[in-house]
């Protein structure tokens, strides 16, 4: 993952138990509060919606994510 902005995003769904409830409620609402470009945004929510962004961990997640990377 390149983004620091991508990178803090993850880092925060998986350290800070209010952004992950907010996060699984309503992506977009999170999404909201970081300088994310818009393919950025459609790579979380697609890595969500196919692999369970909360439940993933941070290998699988690079994984599924840094294929979008060239995007930024």
């Amino acid at each position: 993952m390149k983004s620091q902005e991508l990178q803090e995003l993850v880092r925060k769904i998986f350290s800070d138990e209010e952004i992950r409830a907010q996060f699984m409620a309503n992506p977009d609402s999170v999404l909201s509060q970081f300088s994310l470009t818009e393919d950025e945004k459609k790579a979380v929510l697609k890595t969500h919606a196919r692999s369970g962004l909360i439940t993933s961990d941070s290998v699988q997640l690079e994984a599924t994510i840094e294929p979008y990377a060239w995007w930024t």
